[in-house]
This record gives structure tokens, sequence and C-alpha cells, in this order.
């Protein structure tokens, strides 16, 4: 099951259910997904991360081995039964296309590395994609007539993007990056948000909300001078036509007046 609408991209967003992956836009999804788990039991995330705990006892030399299953006390079950629950919770999360891929592995960290080596790649593919992101976080810019929500829009794009991959950039440094990749027509708004805010405590979403609502006021600026243009232009019209019908009167009565004389 897949599908291309951002919205559709996800099955699920309700806190109490993992986040829903059919195959699209990964590392957004495993950032979702990893704090799900975090903030639903610690120990399994240890057990996604580290790999499943494994009772053990000591043999001759102390020599650490593991325990057979008729060795094991309830602890020990109850320790190896973190790993059942890891591969639940992930599971739950995958579409059929992906479940069919990683169903038959029984260790929890083996089936999200299996996720990540398929969805982002070797460390080399990795390495290439970090290094595209970077290169268009530098050169992002706003495009010529592009609203500030779809240039927003492209930006977070990027930088959830860094963020999928442990590159996470402080906020103060994305409002800057933010605020300079304005066009010049931009730079007294630009310029009155740097002398009256302080950019390490100003919120990303505060600043996009101050861009939003002067870019409103600036259409709205341009629709009035547009309608007194067309005021002025449909006078001028007005006036010009008025002139022409005079003057094709004035034509008219020396023409007669002519007519008359020649009489």
């Amino acid at each position: 099951m897949t599908s291309t609408s951002n919205s559709n991209l996800y099955e699920s967003q309700s806190t109490t259910k993992p986040p829903f992956f059919n195959g699209n836009n990964y590392p957004y999804w495993k950032n979702r997904m990893r704090l799900f788990i975090k903030s639903t039991d610690y120990m399994v995330w240890d057990v996604v991360e580290e790999g499943p705990f494994i009772p053990m006892k000591r043999e001759g030399e102390g020599r650490l081995v593991p325990k057979v299953k008729a060795e094991m006390t309830e602890d020990d079950r109850r320790i190896m039964q973190v790993n059942d629950k890891a591969l639940h919770v992930i599971f739950c999360a995958l579409g059929l296309d992906i479940y069919s891929k990683v169903y038959s592995i029984e260790n929890a960290k083996e089936v999200w590395d299996t996720l990540e080596t398929t969805y982002e790649g070797t460390s080399d593919v990795k390495e290439t994609k970090i290094g595209l992101l970077n290169l268009s976080y530098k050169n992002f810019k706003m495009d010529p007539d592009e609203s500030v929500s779809k240039m927003f829009d492209r930006f977070s794009v990027i930088v959830n993007g860094l963020k999928g991959f442990g590159d996470i950039i402080p906020e103060d440094k994305l409002l800057r990056k933010l605020l300079y990749s304005l066009p010049e027509s931009w730079d007294s708004k630009r310029t009155a948000i740097i002398e009256a805010r302080d950019l390490k405590t100003l919120k990303l979403d505060a600043l996009v909300g101050s861009l939003l609502t002067h870019e409103i006021m600036r259409k709205g600026r341009e629709e009035e001078k547009k309608m007194e243009d067309k005021k002025v232009e449909k006078n001028k019209i007005g006036i010009a036509l008025k002139a022409s019908y005079h003057e094709s009167d004035s034509s008219e009565d020396e023409y007669e007046e002519m007519t008359m004389l020649a009489k």
C-alpha cells in the first residue's frame, strides 16, 4: 500500500498507537517511532538499539554462557519478553508489504537495522544523502513569487531529513538561516525582526507566524494599489472619451457653419 499524498503517508496519528509506515519518508517515521517506543517503555528501546537481553550463567573458570530454557527463572523470562514486546510494537507499525520483508526475524534490533538499511541505504548511501541535504540547506533561498508557507514546507523537508540522519541543527541557527533566505524585498521586515527579537529565545513557529502576517499585509497593500491604479486608469479613459466626444461635436458644428456660408 503506497500513497504520494503527504496527508496519507501514515494511517495512524494516534498517541497510543505506533506511527504507521508504508515505505514512504523513512527518516520521518524512524524519528517518530523512536520517540514512541521510548515514551512507552525505555527498556523496549534498549532492546531495539542494543539487542535482546540474554540470561547468562557462570560455568567453570567463571566463564559466562547463555542459560538454556530449563534454567531460566521468572525474572529471566520477563527480561527475555522485552524483545517480543519490541517486535510487537515494530510489527504493528508496518504495512503488509513492509512486514513481509522482516516477519521471520526474531530479533528486534535486526528488524530495526534491516529497515534502516533497506530505506536509508548502506553507510555510503547515507553519507551521500546527508551530503545532498547539507548542500540543499546551505543553498536554500526563497524562490521568486513563492509563498511563506511553501518556502517553509521546503525548508522543513530539508531540516527533518537531516534530523532523521541524526544531524540536528540548533533552533537559533534555523531562525537565522530562514531569515537570510528571504529576498531583498523582505529586507525591512528581516531587520525589524532581528532588532526587535532575541533570536536565541524566538521560536521557529513564531517567526513563521510573523512572516505570514507580513505577507498577508503586503498582499493587502498590493491589492489596494491595483484597485487604485484601476480607478486612475478608468478616470483617464473617461476623460479621453469625453474630450473625443466634444471634439466630435465641435467638428460637426464647424461643418454645418461652412455649409451655410457656401450656400
